[in-house]
């Protein structure tokens, strides 16, 4: 990046590259890893790192290494979309788990990927991809094929349209079967991910919907694939996201 470039970007901007350098992959970086992640001058980056540092939107750890801070995820949870949903979704989510003792989750769709927004674990439930504030791309997932199969016809064929990243040999990645199947997930009322994203894993999920029937969120649960049959879980499933659909709408009319 040239120095132009840099000299060109409002502040504002430059802190938002410091502040993407950071993902799931790379959640502790040094001060040179952020600089070049972010691409910008090594003294800028420190004075930067410094500010956001002081306010607690990043840490530093005893490596010298820097972090994303609680007072950022502090802000970021009283995010609207995801502060009620969150409320609205926890005792479902408690009484699923207790069910299974795997993963639950629940997502919303973010721009072409879903976003964790909760998620409660067994001890021993399957190490898995998802996490808390972690992004998947939507048709990997079966929170994502419930959003998607939900989502207006328009952002559907502009997500068809994109290359399709495949992380197992069973992930739909041809445009037309991903169409097909998310057409079987509307008319079903649910969907399962059979080990679309690691081939030990199945995802159960179904819609959340707001006080206007919009889907907003999806509720999954996550089971070992020589486990649980996805087929037993559907009701549970389906019913926890429909009490968390209840929730919502008693809420808005309160």
């Amino acid at each position: 990046m040239t120095t132009g470039h840099i000299a060109g970007r409002t502040v504002t901007s430059r802190v938002l590259s410091l502040l993407g350098a950071f993902n799931g992959e790379h959640r502790r970086l040094s001060l040179s890893q952020i600089s070049r992640r972010a691409g910008m001058p090594l003294a800028t980056t420190h004075r930067l790192v410094g500010e956001l540092a002081a306010w607690g939107a990043l840490e530093r750890d005893t490596d010298g290494r820097y972090q994303i801070g609680l007072r950022l995820w502090e802000v970021a949870a009283l995010a609207p979309r995801s502060l009620g949903l969150r409320e609205a979704a926890m005792p479902y989510l408690e009484d699923l788990y207790e069910g299974t003792h795997q993963h639950v989750q629940l997502a919303v769709l973010e721009g072409f990927d879903v976003m964790y927004v909760e998620r409660i674990s067994g001890r021993g439930a399957l190490d898995v991809r998802s996490r808390v504030g972690g992004r998947l791309p939507a048709h990997t997932t079966g929170v994502g094929l419930v959003l998607l199969a939900h989502a207006p016809c328009t952002f559907v064929e502009q997500y068809l349209a994109r290359p399709l990243v495949a992380f197992t040999p069973l992930t739909i990645a041809d445009p037309e079967r991903l169409r097909t199947t998310l057409a079987k997930v509307r008319r079903a009322g649910h969907a399962v991910s059979d080990r679309q994203v690691q081939m030990d894993a199945v995802s159960v999920a179904a819609p959340v919907r707001d006080v206007e029937g919009r889907v907003v969120a999806a509720l999954s649960v996550i089971v070992p694939f020589d486990g649980l049959q996805p087929a037993a879980l559907v009701p549970a499933v389906v019913a926890a996201a429909s009490g968390i659909s209840r929730t919502l709408l008693r809420s808005a009319a309160a």
